[in-house]
């Protein structure tokens, strides 16, 4: 299974984050394991440098990072995924975002927080 994961599950794990942080590491625990194939958005790869260099340090940010990118993708966002988020009927862009770069990556469903 292929899913592209959101940014707050990653942010979870990064920050220490309760009551959601146990269930955020087994996402990503399955994903380092090669039990399913984990995506982030381009988009949220640099909304997760930002955020986890401002709770924690640029040194600490870079090197979570780069260790997520060990066994995750990346889902392009080019403009054809966000020319689609911005027609969509979604009001949260950044969702909308996430939504449209599963859909070009053929991606089978988002892990996320979100309702």
């Amino acid at each position: 299974m292929r899913v592209l994961i959101d940014t707050n599950v990653i942010l979870d794990v990064a920050l220490d984050r309760q009551p959601y942080l146990s269930t955020s590491e087994q996402v990503l625990l399955f994903v380092e394991q090669g039990l399913i194939e984990g995506y982030l958005s381009a988009s949220t790869f640099t909304d997760l440098y930002y955020l986890i260099r401002k709770a924690r340090n640029r040194e600490w940010a870079l090197d979570f990072l780069t260790r997520l990118l060990t066994f995750c993708w990346i889902a392009t966002v080019d403009q054809s995924v966000i020319s689609q988020a911005l027609a969509s009927p979604m009001s949260d862009l950044e969702d909308a975002v996430q939504y449209e770069a599963a859909i070009a990556h053929q991606l089978s469903a988002i892990v996320t927080r979100n309702p």
